[in-house]
């Protein structure tokens, strides 16, 4: 089975067939689909030898991150690239800025440069896209993030235990009205983070957790959600917060003090990854530390042994769990 037995069912040119397959975002979505279904319909897997280590060959890995404006995905990249340097390997990093379209073009960037793997923290764990990549031979290892349906190699670290971690310090401290402020409907790894803090809460009949929505990872989220803290009244107001990461967590605890809430004294504050800005905040922040630079390296480790092992001899799935763990500061 050939490109040529793909185009003539697809009624397209055997270039269209090589667009789709190695550069998608040059062909509209009409034609494109009417080639994956011939693809689907003869079974057509493209070989992907041409793609694995061979001596004298440069060796290179594409690293495509959801957004380096994160200082975790900063830390996740050097830790990558760090592995990469001391294997001898090249690495080519892009950056989506948390835009699907982006990701598109940059998958297409790394497929055209002939890397011979990929390490993806994706924007939308769950996007078909990645699908295709992986069923047409370019060996991935997912990083961070994973879809709860998605079979491959990852390495991803335990968030439920996280936000575990984040409730039992707060119930520890004294605290009994606790908040989580995130986006656990948009975001997988928030979820698991959220859904592991009502664990502990939900064992607790004195301690109650009210969901916070935010709309995204950043400071200027933090300071919104703080701005609506600011105005519940006392009995509603949480004594204790538990945060989908350090970023949120460090705008509310400047909204908090530039309104004249004390921290911890009238609301401990709990971040997640462990920044390097978390330490060097007004007031250091308690966090739920992720190894993120482990994160990178042990992708890259992954990687490499996709791409040394004999085509039939890979198993489907290989998941790798790392563990957080809580660094307690003056926030709580």
């Amino acid at each position: 089975m050939t490109i040529k037995d793909v185009a003539k069912l697809a009624n397209v040119s055997a270039g269209t067939v090589s667009n789709v397959l190695n550069r998608p975002s040059y062909v509209n979505a009409d034609t494109r689909e009417r080639v994956l279904r011939a693809i689907e319909e003869l079974h057509f897997v493209p070989r992907q030898g041409s793609r694995q280590f061979r001596p004298g060959r440069a060796r290179t890995l594409g690293l495509a991150i959801a957004n380096l404006d994160n200082p975790f995905f900063v830390d996740l990249a050097l830790g990558a690239e760090e592995r990469c340097k001391e294997l001898g390997v090249g690495v080519v990093i892009t950056n989506s800025g948390y835009d699907a379209v982006r990701e598109g073009q940059n998958l297409d960037l790394l497929v055209q440069s002939r890397v011979q793997g990929i390490l993806i923290a994706p924007v939308d764990e769950k996007s078909s896209r990645l699908e295709m990549l992986r069923d047409r031979g370019v060996p991935m290892v997912f990083v961070d993030r994973v879809g709860e349906e998605r079979n491959g190699w990852s390495v991803v670290v335990d968030d439920f235990e996280g936000g575990k971690l984040s409730a039992r310090h707060l119930i520890q401290s004294g605290r009994r009205r606790l908040a989580f402020v995130g986006h656990p409907s948009t975001s997988l790894k928030v979820r698991a983070r959220y859904f592991g803090a009502q664990a502990v809460v939900n064992k607790r009949a004195d301690v109650q957790l009210e969901l916070i929505e935010s709309d995204a990872w950043t400071i200027e989220a933090g300071i919104a959600a703080g701005k609506r803290i600011v105005d519940w009244s006392g009995d509603r107001r949480p004594t204790g917060i538990v945060c989908a990461n350090d970023m949120i967590a460090l705008g509310l605890e400047f909204e908090f003090l530039r309104q004249g809430i004390r921290v911890p004294e009238d609301i401990a504050l709990v971040g997640y990854d462990d920044i390097t800005w978390a330490s060097f905040a007004s007031v250091p922040l308690t966090t739920v530390r992720q190894p993120r630079q482990e994160l990178g390296r042990t992708a890259v480790d992954m990687i490499m042994e996709l791409l040394v092992r004999p085509t039939g001899h890979i198993p489907q799935v290989n998941n790798v769990v790392l563990h957080p763990e809580l660094v307690i500061r003056e926030s709580s």
